[in-house]
Order: C-alpha cells, then sequence, then structure tokens
C-alpha cells in the first residue's frame, strides 16, 4: 500500500522534505501534472508526509475520500480547470498554477480518480521517477 497526493495538492513540498525514502517528486512538466506524486514502488507507508500537508492532500490509499467534504476555500488542481492560484511554497517560493478551483464549503468532490493519476505518472508519466 502507498500514499497517494490528491488534487488538493498545492505544491508546498513540506512533504518532499520529510519523506525518508525521497519518494515525493514535482509533477514535470507542471501544465499536466499539477500536483506532487508518490511513488508507489518507493514509498515504504510510513505516513511521516500527512502531517507536512497544510492542504490536507495527502491519505493512505485505501482512504482516500470519494466524498471529500470542503471546509471552504481549499483548491482543486486538474489540467482541464482553468481558475489561478498564486502562493508560496514551503521554502517561500512562489507557486503559480492556472488550473485549478476554489472549493465552496459543504462542496463534496470525489478524490479516488487522484489514486489512478499518481500511477499514471509513474507509469505512463514523462519518465520521471522519484531516484532522479
Amino acid at each position: 500500500m502507498t500514499h497517494i497526493i490528491t488534487s488538493l495538492c498545492l505544491r508546498d513540498s513540506g512533504c518532499v522534505d520529510v519523506c525518508p525514502v525521497e519518494c515525493i517528486i514535482p509533477g514535470k512538466p507542471q501544465e499536466q501534472w499539477p500536483w506532487f506524486y508518490i511513488d508507489p514502488d518507493t514509498c515504504i507507508d510510513c505516513g511521516a508526509c500527512i502531517p507536512e500537508c497544510p492542504y490536507g492532500a495527502i491519505f493512505p490509499q485505501d482512504e482516500v475520500p470519494a466524498a471529500y467534504t470542503a471546509k471552504g476555500g481549499e483548491y482543486v488542481s486538474k489540467i482541464d480547470l482553468t481558475g489561478h492560484y498564486e502562493g508560496k511554497n514551503h521554502h517561500g517560493q512562489p507557486v503559480v498554477l492556472d488550473c485549478v478551483r476554489q472549493l465552496q464549503a459543504g462542496e463534496k468532490v470525489d478524490l479516488t480518480a487522484d489514486t489512478q493519476a499518481n500511477y499514471e505518472y509513474f507509469k505512463n508519466g514523462p519518465g520521471y521517477s522519484a531516484k532522479d
């Protein structure tokens, strides 16, 4: 089992810093792979990344919610969205995403498709691996 970073990710990078096996990488190119991804073959399922994510975007694979209830103000990031987000990551570096949508309080979002996106990144993605 692995952990999954969902589309709630806004590329903070704090999760990368705490991963003991260096299995979390930013999607590249960002326009096609807008969040961070966990290499399922390398992840040791320690969960160290979960508390580091300020967006609550990381879940154990078997707990990725099919009906995530938004608190309000969160963003989802997917390539088919056209909203704009600007912020700073864990290290104070700028993060700009042009594929987001802000969620309304009480809105329910199915995040389960993000599990497949994570696996596809490592299977069919641009050839990046966590060891690069």
